[in-house]
């Protein structure tokens, strides 16, 4: 048994290792808290079982006349009691520390996640689109958002701070366009919509593994001990938290559009301009609860997904399978998607689609009972469907004419009238 221990730990070390992390002594030290943990119990289970016995003997003696020794075995009955009092305690303490420990250790990354540290060793699986050849005098998105005044970033500072947009006009009515139709694609693809609160509490956040992992990156109400939520996977994951569905009732598909909210601390530069980072943004995302045998066959079907919608907007993208460095904590397996921003003249991340394994429904406690009647861990997935930011910023940079911006075709239903945007200047 130690000896496969050993082999377990091992395998467990160099796992994580390819998510860069050297896991050694936090994984030495969690079993080395089990171990403390599991004897205590031991002890404490065998006083118990003393404690029992001698009050069996104890009533014995008392209905036989024997009271003199009764009293001495009440003695020993209160020793004991004390002294599981203080191991019931430890039990806990160490039971509490044993669950903070591991909550730092992130998933472990699937087989064919590729080795890397940074995200220019990410695989690029899959490329489509070609890169618009634009005309003279074309703009990034943060000077066309001004010239034709459809997103205002000084108002939003005015308002609240660096990060925080006041989109105007036409641009709210392509803002509220991108969110309608993807969730008319997600809807249509069987996904069931849910509308979601925007604050969550400290048990949701631990249960998509956002704490402690992202903690710096939260906005967080002291008073109320809530969170605002960084993407809709939090609150719509935990919906089922706590929750043991049946075999029949998977794959289960949520998808819901929510502001996001995100501190983005230390992040500056140009690579971060307009609507390339923000600390508030809206975004359509895609939930999947699914039987651990089907969950990978599931995590392609959203990458299909994903691409049909990029597809129909005629965006030039590419989807990434992420490196072991690059990877989110909680993932097992991401493909991120870029859209090629031409007056950039470089990619925006817009998506990412993870498959969790069994990290999540372990510590949201989301379970299925199998066949035989046995309660497993089910397998969670997310994905954004998408986010608009950097969708947007490619649509007004690589549309854009010298008599206007273009709307996709596949937008014009959700526009109104509108057929170019804004009209010709």
């Amino acid at each position: 048994f130690i000896f496969l221990l050993d082999i377990f730990i091992s395998e467990l070390i160099n796992a994580l290792a390819k998510k860069n992390m050297d896991a050694k002594s936090v994984v030495e030290e969690v079993v080395q808290l089990d171990e403390k943990r599991r004897a205590t119990q031991v002890e404490l289970d065998n006083i118990l079982s003393e404690s029992n016995k001698l009050s069996k003997d104890i009533g014995d003696l008392m209905k036989a006349g024997e009271k003199s020794k009764a009293a001495i075995l009440k003695e020993k009955t209160v020793l004991l009691k004390e002294k599981s009092k203080v191991l019931a305690e430890n039990a806990v303490a160490l039971a509490n520390e044993l669950t903070e420990k591991l909550y730092t250790l992130p998933n472990l990354p699937a087989d064919i996640v590729p080795v890397g540290k940074t995200p220019e060793e990410n695989l690029n699986v899959f490329q489509e689109g070609d890169i618009p050849v634009l005309h003279e005098g074309a703009q990034p998105h943060w000077e066309l958002v001004k010239k034709y005044d459809i997103i205002d970033f000084e108002l939003g500072n005015k308002i609240t701070g660096a990060g925080f947009p006041v989109y105007k006009g036409k641009g709210a009515r392509l803002q509220r366009a991108l969110i309608s139709y993807f969730l008319d694609k997600n809807t249509d693809a069987g996904y069931k919509e849910y509308q979601v609160p925007h604050l969550v509490n400290e048990a949701s956040a631990y249960g998509t593994g956002q704490l402690p992992d992202k903690e710096g990156q939260m906005y967080h109400d002291a008073t109320d001990n809530l969170y605002l939520i960084p993407t809709a996977e939090v609150p719509v994951t935990n919906l089922f938290r706590d929750v043991i569905l049946t075999e029949n009732e998977l794959p289960v598909l949520c998808t819901a559009y929510t502001p996001c909210f995100r501190r983005e601390a230390g992040s500056y530069g140009a690579h971060v301009r307009g609507l390339n980072r923000l600390h508030q943004f809206d975004k359509v995302e895609i939930v999947r609860v699914e039987h651990p045998d089907n969950s990978y066959q599931a995590l392609d079907g959203m990458v299909e997904h994903v691409k049909s919608i990029l597809q129909e907007l005629k965006l030039p993208y590419r989807v990434l399978r992420l490196c072991g460095g690059d990877m989110g904590f909680a993932s097992a397996l991401t493909y991120d998607f870029e859209v090629y921003s031409t007056a950039q003249e470089r990619w925006l991340e817009i998506s990412s689609v993870s498959n969790f394994e069994t990290f999540q429904a372990n510590r949201l406690k989301l379970r299925f009972k199998d066949k035989d009647g046995k309660n497993q861990l089910a397998h969670t997935l997310n994905g954004s469907s998408l986010a608009l930011p950097r969708v947007l910023a490619g649509i007004l940079e690589n549309y854009q004419t010298p008599e206007g911006i273009v709307i996709p075709e596949v937008l014009r239903p959700y526009c109104g009238e509108i057929v170019r945007f804004p009209f010709f200047i």
